[in-house]
């Protein structure tokens, strides 16, 4: 089973697939100073929840990529259920194959899928032309708390960087960051938890399944890393990036 699939199992109870609140979001979207009819490009959009909040509380519009068809189902769904198909639109697609028009759009947003471009760096470079001169840069990014990280678990999450490293790389790369909104702890308990939950039906409904072993071994290896590593050496945060005018 590959890995897009075993994700498609351990969200389906989540419609944020983040370790955020719709409250948080929000609250990024009123320092982004959204407004009615501005464009937002979101690569890794998942279900598309965060571009139905900004479209129904401030009036936004967007494009939603997304590799996974199922994600892509499950967001024009969605969508459609909430009257927004003129407002937002969905590509399934390899967000860093997706060919945009550049200078577009006011927000350019990757919030929690880093690994489309293979780091925080390479996502900075790979939505940077997207924007005209106001816009903004919006990335959902673990930093790590602490250091020095187990080394077993250092494998599992590299790239990572520490805060003062992602505040460096957005200055290299012509960008301050000008807000930020982290993730506490219940917003990770929530996220982490729905994962098991929803792992775990799909175990308990499926047990003939000739990969169930795979989709076990992958829930206990994501509740022991967690619990063993996660809380006490990875934070997440959403960051705001404004382009360098001085």
């Amino acid at each position: 089973m590959d890995k897009f699939k075993l994700y498609d199992i351990a969200e389906q109870y989540m419609e944020l697939i983040n370790p955020f609140s719709s409250e948080k979001i929000n609250t990024i979207g009123k320092f982004l100073g959204l407004k009615k009819d501005d464009c937002i490009i979101e690569f890794g959009s998942g279900f598309a929840e965060i571009l139905v909040l900004w479209a129904e509380s401030f009036g936004s519009k967007g494009i939603g990529i997304d590799i996974r068809e199922h994600a892509c189902e499950r967001a024009q769904k969605k969508i459609t259920e909430r009257n927004l198909n003129d407002r937002i639109r969905i590509e399934c697609i390899d967000g860093s194959k997706f060919q945009y028009e550049k200078g577009l759009f006011d927000v350019a947003a990757c919030i929690g899928a880093s690994f489309i471009w293979g780091g925080y760096r390479e996502t900075i470079l790979g939505m940077k032309d997207a924007i005209h001169p106001k816009g903004k840069l919006v990335i959902g990014e673990p930093y790590l708390i602490t250091e020095p990280v187990p080394e077993e678990y250092r494998k599992k999450i590299e790239p990572i960087h520490t805060e003062i490293e992602l505040l460096k790389i957005a200055r290299e790369e012509g960008f301050d960051i000008e807000y930020m909104v982290r993730a506490n702890n219940d917003d990770w308990d929530r996220y982490e938890a729905s994962n098991w939950y929803s792992l775990s039906r799909w175990i308990e409904e499926n047990q003939n399944h000739q990969e169930l072993q795979q989709v076990v071994d992958w829930y206990h290896e994501i509740q022991d890393d967690y619990l063993k590593y996660g809380r006490e050496y990875c934070g997440w945060a959403v960051y705001i990036l404004n382009p360098i005018k001085y």
